[in-house]
């Protein structure tokens, strides 16, 4: 009998996780982590399957300290993801509230070069979410926000500069969703030099993480990197946790 697989992702800002059921996903969550992991972690697999029929395998920052059948990396987990969400992909970018990811791969999913940058915050969802709190706007409301706008060049990088420079533009009398679409074209333009660096091979590029949801950062990654970008609406954001899941199905333990 194949058991019930939860892939977990456990993420600085947000928590994903999903259920595979023999071999189809059947239901997916998404929590904020709240900066308490475990618990967070606890509330997913609650939600996905309650009678606790099932195997654990978990991804992300918070993956060690959760007791999972089984701990992977999230380089390996977001490119078996998007293998899986976009059949013969060979190029990831995924943008994390706390990192950023680029990944090159085999059309299986198979890892054959990266490129990860979690040192600093500047390329990252939370540089964004900073810098649109500043602004006084929602990051969920970023398409509309800047659906009219002209943007405004962004010097600054790191994220405490960014937020200064921004409040000095906000001062200057600069219209707020000027601002912010210059914030969008820093962060596209950031994690395309990161892309670059991996000498990626041709073809388009799968887009995970948070942003993903946005459809302009998507056509802004897509102008800066200058190929196709692709995503799901729905699983993007999950890329990591079906990752984990399918990793999981592949292991011998997992049947009973």
């Amino acid at each position: 009998m194949l058991m019930n697989v939860i892939g977990l992702d456990s993420g600085s800002t947000t928590t994903k996780g999903v259920l595979f059921a023999q071999n189809k996903l059947v239901k997916k969550c998404l929590v904020s982590t709240s900066g308490d992991p475990i618990r967070a972690a606890e509330q997913v697999i609650t939600e996905l399957d309650e009678n606790k029929q099932y195997q654990v395998v978990a991804t992300g920052y918070g993956r060690k300290l959760l007791n999972a059948d089984k701990a992977v990396t999230e380089i390996t987990c977001h490119a078996k993801g998007a293998a899986y969400l976009s059949e013969g992909i060979q190029n990831v970018i995924d943008i994390g509230g706390q990192d950023s990811k680029v990944i090159r791969m085999d059309t299986k999913g198979h890892v054959l070069d990266f490129n990860m940058n979690d040192k600093c915050a500047a390329g990252t969802g939370r540089f964004v979410e900073v810098l649109m709190r500043t602004l006084g706007e929602e990051i969920e409301h970023i398409d509309s926000f800047v659906a009219s706008a002209e943007p405004i060049k962004i010097n600054s990088m790191c994220t405490v500069f960014a937020e200064s420079e921004v409040i000095s533009l906000i001062g200057r009398g600069e219209k707020r969703e000027d601002i912010a679409l210059g914030v969008l074209h820093s962060i596209a333009a950031r994690i395309s030099n990161q892309h670059r660096q991996i000498n990626p091979e041709q073809g388009p590029i799968f887009f995970s993480g948070g942003l993903s949801h946005s459809k302009k950062v998507t056509e802004l990654v897509a102008e800066y990197t200058k190929k196709e970008v692709y995503y799901d609406q729905e699983l993007s954001q999950y890329a990591g946790a079906i990752g984990a899941a399918l990793i999981g199905m592949q292991q011998k333990n997992f049947f009973c």
